[in-house]
């Protein structure tokens, strides 16, 4: 075995010690076995671990933009190596983060696509109104009056379990990314459909949102039902978990809401990550500008 190919390996049991999600754990460790193999053609051995500069860096990086990679893909595999590389330091084996020396490529400036308020609430609406048989009407409904009432990522709203609600003040204790825990309220409709919902739920599972198995939802089971009632009630297959997130913080700040409250709400590490939503908002404003002005 090669020594990078064994200091990945060593790598990725630490990311398991320290109770790294596993989605992490298997996207760090493909995106490094990928820049092994870069370096591993045919009849040729990889440089050790202290044996990369920035040039040998620089020239994978290279690679990946012929290879026609987006720049979020580029981002992703580049944050991996600097991550891997901060270990091989630590560890005595690489005298420098030769990946932190590299510029990163920039993010195509993107707005979000997001519902609007008459959007999202007709499709919600439309679910509540049974519109589509469904084997667990009660549970999709909660799903989506949480996602859109709380901007709960799907990954939270998955991995909430029944001691995570407080159904008297109707606060919802959420674990989002780096397992960070945060405090979210949730409305009247939301806790009307969560009731509905619990009612009828009886398996011993402690996770809230079930599959018809009697286990925990996953994220994937979660994107096909919003799929499904988006492209059969809204018209629109393209609608996931992630819009009513959008949709949530464009419409709380569109009627009021500060950045700072959305940024909490959210789970935001960065006030600059909300404010892409300020974006929306202004995008929104130009648009009924442009209808409605007689000189616009």
């Amino acid at each position: 075995m090669f020594e990078l190919d064994r200091q990945i390996g060593r790598f990725v049991e630490e990311l398991k010690r320290n109770n790294a999600s596993a989605h992490t754990i298997a996207a760090y460790e493909s995106d490094l076995r990928q820049f092994l193999d870069y370096f591993s053609p045919p009849g040729v051995d990889p440089p050790p671990p202290s044996g990369f500069d920035v040039l040998n860096i620089r020239e994978w990086l290279a690679s990946l933009y012929d290879q026609k990679l987006s720049a979020v893909s580029i981002r992703r595999k580049l944050a991996a190596l600097r991550v891997f590389f901060r270990f091989l330091v630590r560890e005595g084996l690489a005298p420098m983060n030769a990946p932190r020396l590299l510029r990163t490529p920039r993010m195509p400036k993107k707005l979000p696509d997001v519902m609007t308020t008459e959007q999202a609430n007709a499709l919600v609406d439309g679910v509540a109104a049974g519109k589509i048989e469904r084997p667990h009407p009660a549970r999709d409904l909660a799903i989506l009056e949480l996602l859109y009432g709380c901007g709960l990522r799907v990954s939270e709203l998955v991995g909430l379990n029944l001691d995570d609600i407080d159904r008297t003040e109707r606060w919802l204790r959420v674990r989002g990314k780096g397992r960070k825990e945060r405090q979210v309220p949730f409305g009247a409709k939301a806790a009307d459909a969560l009731d509905r919902y619990l009612e009828e739920r009886t398996a011993g599972e402690p996770a809230i949102f079930l599959n018809h198995r009697g286990g925990r939802l996953t994220d994937r089971g979660v994107r096909g039902i919003i799929k499904l009632y988006g492209t059969l009630i809204a018209g629109d297959s393209s609608i996931h978990p992630h819009s009513f997130r959008h949709a949530f913080a464009t419409h709380l700040l569109s009627d009021g809401a500060d950045l700072r409250s959305i940024q909490e709400l959210l789970g935001h590490a960065r006030l600059s990550t909300t404010q892409k939503y300020t974006q929306v908002s202004l995008a929104d404003l130009m648009s009924v500008y442009d209808r409605a002005h007689p000189k616009a």
